[in-house]
């Protein structure tokens, strides 16, 4: 028999002393809570102790004589009285949240749900045992903290280029990486992949969820497996499937060699609901620890769950401990692995106190107060699917958001839709109006064409139709709005002229991103064409379907060209403003405001310009308060046909061409034209030019003046 004594409330989960462990869980609603030890392989437990203390709801023992890999699991006491929201059923093995490492994966079966599933009765128990089917967690060793609180670069938004990615799909296919290694955290920091970043002037990769998630059970009855990562069940630990041989020290490693080359790591992180479903789901952690505190419940029918994510339940931060919970977690990711960023899931969920959204929430306050977490990058995608989800602009000073409109109006301007270009424009310019009204500068947006969820970047250009069907469903899942062209072929094509467009279209949208006000933002292999064969939710393609192909590169200019972005916006200031463009005067000795908004007749643009739904061409000068910073001149034409372009007197000059989206890589050859006032500028059709002019004492006030 092992003896146990009191240990103590804090901190939660399993810690190590250098003697022995001690375990501490919170539950409100339980009676008592049982610790279950196994050994390697083990069916079930070998020792069961029940925990001795409760001090405020924090159940706690310690024990001499346990050691880091010990294996471990809890078995909670207490009602089973779904009507009151409590679904407690000790033969339910359960993770701990706190758990810092994780053994195993759900095994799906029906004794993991507290309920009788084979007979439909919801209320009714199921008394099997559920521990051969469960993943155990781990206790590890004495956390070392990141020396100040992590090895990120600290970069500010303003310079950040942000790269969307899955650990698995950026790095199975690269011939370079040990066979071993690929699809694994350390692969990340492999040199060819921090190469290829750096070449592409990439500041941070943003990972697709790797805390420990589940496979949805439909999916692994279908053969398929959830790729994305989006149903968590712990918090605190990283996914098992991409430890690898180097473990835990291999993610740890891989985010310090990427801050060495001044690569932030961010983290996609699910907050908003948990794998365990709604009350048909499974028992598997919070839902058996203690249902009632964890989720938010409906108050007419406690039975039920609260579900604003369309995931089944979402999880119910006006708790304290619920809060504590994910505080405590986004911190140990910033401590102990130098976590630089977080983009939040479905983060309006996470705002409603209880039930609406509100920009005040206790969520939001606690990380403006944090002194940690205030450090960190914090970005929103800002809506959930409940009744007054959708909240962009909506978000405290202190937080970036997705920015879907900016999304949907770029690829509706290169399509050739009615009506975009006040919506184009006013990305382009930061979306002051989304993100002005609460106090937040053009950092508040991150700006994208292409995301996880939807279209890559050449899928926008090839197809019209989303085509899903290895998912599964019968093409019903995904978004049917996805403002895409094919451009005379549906997929694949060997016709050259349709090629040529796609190409100069895929070159068009990474510009705008680039040369918007705000935080861009590329979805991994969009600079290498990545086609996922127009399946707009491969959340479930674990295949080459999803995987970046490192040695077939159907458009080869492409990485060149966004390079050459990059390198744009570092070194023209104006493309980096840390205010909005508000129109004011920047030289009171000239006409010059910080924007100017050109007609391609030579003349500022008036109402009637913007109002005309047909117009599918306009240029935009861009100044800086810098006085020896470029001035720089966007001229854009997405029409079909070439247009003509007066250059407006009252932006003074001379301009020169430094850019240029009708060629592969944008690069335009030394010693250009200039171009002043009143000067004709062809564009071509579907094209964007950038033209620089330099301060006036580069070139002398009199032909600045023009």
């Amino acid at each position: 028999m092992i003896g146990i004594d009191d240990g103590v409330p804090y901190p939660l989960g399993a810690h190590f002393d250098g003697r022995g462990v001690n375990f501490a869980l919170f539950s409100e609603h339980a009676t008592s809570i049982d610790l279950c030890l196994f050994g390697p392989g083990e069916r079930h437990e070998h020792h069961t102790i029940r925990l001795p203390c409760r001090t405020e709801d924090i159940w706690h023992g310690y024990l001499r004589g346990v050691f880091p890999g010990q294996l471990y699991g809890y078995r909670v006491h207490g009602p089973w009285d779904p009507v009151h929201g409590h679904r407690f059923n000790p033969a339910k093995l359960l993770l701990d949240p706190y758990a810092r490492e994780i053994s195993g994966r759900v095994r799906w079966h029906d004794s993991l749900y507290g309920h009788r599933r084979s007979l439909q009765r919801e209320d009714q128990i199921d008394r099997r045992d559920s521990a051969i089917h469960m993943p155990k967690a781990v206790v590890t060793g004495p956390e070392i903290a990141v020396p100040g609180h992590g090895f990120a670069p600290r970069r500010p938004l303003s310079e950040t280029v942000i790269y969307e990615t899955h650990v698995k799909a950026l790095t199975q296919r690269h011939p370079a990486i040990p066979e071993d290694e690929r699809g694994t955290y350390a692969a990340l920091a492999h040199p060819a992949i921090i190469e290829h970043l750096l070449k592409l002037g990439v500041t941070a990769i943003e990972l697709l969820p790797i805390q420990s998630f589940v496979d949805d059970r439909f999916l692994v009855e279908k053969g398929l497996v959830n790729f994305w990562g989006y149903q968590p069940l712990g918090y605190f630990a990283p996914e098992p499937r991409y430890l690898g041989p180097a473990g835990i020290g291999g993610l740890k490693a891989a985010i310090r060699e990427l801050a060495a080359a001044e690569i932030e790591v961010y983290l996609d992180v699910v907050y908003n609901h948990t794998a365990e479903a709604d009350r048909l789901g499974p028992t598997l952690s919070f839902r058996g620890i203690d249902n009632a505190s964890y989720y938010k419940l409906d108050p007419n029918d406690r039975r039920r769950d609260v579900d604003c994510t369309g995931c089944g339940n979402t999880l119910n931060l006006d708790h304290p401990r619920v809060m504590q919970l994910v505080l405590d977690s986004l911190r140990h990711w910033v401590t102990a692995y130098g976590v630089a960023g977080f983009r939040f899931d479905l983060a309006s969920a996470l705002g409603r106190a209880p039930h609406d959204f509100t920009a005040k929430a206790a969520f939001f306050q606690a990380i403006a107060q944090d002194p940690i977490l205030a450090r960190i990058k914090m970005i929103a995608e800002p809506w959930d699917i409940g009744d007054g989800g959708y909240q962009l602009g909506g978000y405290p000073k202190g937080w970036s958001e997705w920015n879907d409109q900016f999304r949907d109006s770029v690829r509706g301007f290169w399509r050739g839709d009615p009506g975009m270009l006040g919506k184009v424009t006013q990305g382009l310019s930061g979306s002051r109006e989304i993100f002005g009204p609460s106090g937040r500068p053009p950092q508040a947006s991150i700006n994208y064409a292409a995301s996880h969820d939807g279209y890559t970047l050449a899928d926008v250009v090839s197809y019209e139709h989303k085509h899903n069907w290895a998912n599964g469903e019968e093409n019903r899942d995904g978004h049917g709005h996805n403002l895409s062209r094919n451009y005379g072929t549906e997929g694949h094509s060997d016709d050259t002229a349709i090629l040529a467009l796609r190409a100069r279209q895929k070159r068009n949208l990474l510009a705008t991103i680039m040369l918007a006000q705000g935080v861009p933002m590329i979805l991994m292999g969009d600079e290498r064409s990545r086609s996922q064969g127009g399946n707009n939710n491969a959340y479930a393609q674990d295949n080459e379907t999803s995987w970046v192909d490192w040695e077939n590169d159907p458009d080869p200019g492409l990485s060149a060209f966004f390079a050459h972005l990059t390198r744009l916006r570092r070194e023209q200031p104006a493309l980096r403003r840390r205010s909005f463009l508000t129109g004011a005067a920047i030289d009171p000795d000239e006409a010059l405001r910080d924007v100017h908004w050109l007609s391609p007749d030579g003349h500022e643009m008036q109402g009637s310009d913007w109002g005309d739904g047909d117009r599918r061409a306009f240029g935009m000068q861009i100044g800086n308060d810098l006085p020896e910073a470029d001035r720089l001149l966007i001229l854009a034409n997405a029409g079909e046909e070439p247009c003509d372009f007066t250059l407006a007197t009252v932006i003074s000059g001379p301009w020169m061409v430094i850019f240029d989206t009708t060629r592969s890589t944008g690069s335009v050859p030394a010693g250009q034209a200039l171009f002043p006032p009143g000067a004709r500028v062809r564009l071509e059709s579907r094209s964007l030019f950038v033209l620089r002019a330099r301060s006036a004492s580069a070139y002398g006030a009199s032909f600045s003046r023009g």
